[in-house]
């Protein structure tokens, strides 16, 4: 039921500021407006997004715990898909989301409520020791060793040797 509130209120929000601002400084700079604050938000999006992926990457390198980063990833995607929506308040929850600080609140409150009941990192099938090898890998297998007698299924291009 919230979230149709949600539906109902933020367009309301929106049409109200839409007027308020519109008759405070016109139409037109309204509109620029609107049209800054898209392309604004989407050059720091961009920009703040690739930094978080590379976050990720290096906490998936290091074995480190994912959640955080991608938690920001995921409000740094909202705020995109906020700053691309025409409208004020909008863009307002849109820009916040963009700061750090702010993410970090909305992280700690979130992981505040969530409750994880079972976390387990790797294969679950495998009940036998892992082995550790730190420079070298071993591969166990079985060949045969089938000679030259590979033979060209067509006639040479005069590109390739056979």
């Amino acid at each position: 039921m919230w979230f149709f509130a949600l539906f109902l209120i933020i367009p309301l929000i929106e049409i109200a500021l839409f007027i308020q601002v519109g008759g405070l400084i016109g139409l037109f700079p309204t509109l620029a407006f609107v049209v800054l604050t898209a392309i604004t938000g989407s050059m720091l999006i961009r920009r703040q997004g690739a930094r978080e992926m590379a976050n990720l990457r290096s906490s998936f390198e290091n074995l480190n715990d994912p959640t955080e980063p991608l938690a920001h990833g995921a409000m740094i995607l909202f705020s995109g898909a906020l700053l691309i929506t025409p409208g004020f308040f909008t863009d307002a929850v849109g820009f916040a989301l963009l700061v750090p600080p702010v993410r970090n609140a909305v992280f700690k409150w979130t992981k505040s409520r969530a409750h994880v009941t079972h976390f387990q990192m790797g294969s679950a099938q495998s009940t036998e020791p892992q082995r550790q090898y730190p420079n070298d890998t071993v591969i166990d297998g079985e060949f045969e060793n089938l000679g030259d007698t590979k033979k060209p299924t067509h006639e040479p291009s005069g590109w390739t040797r056979h």
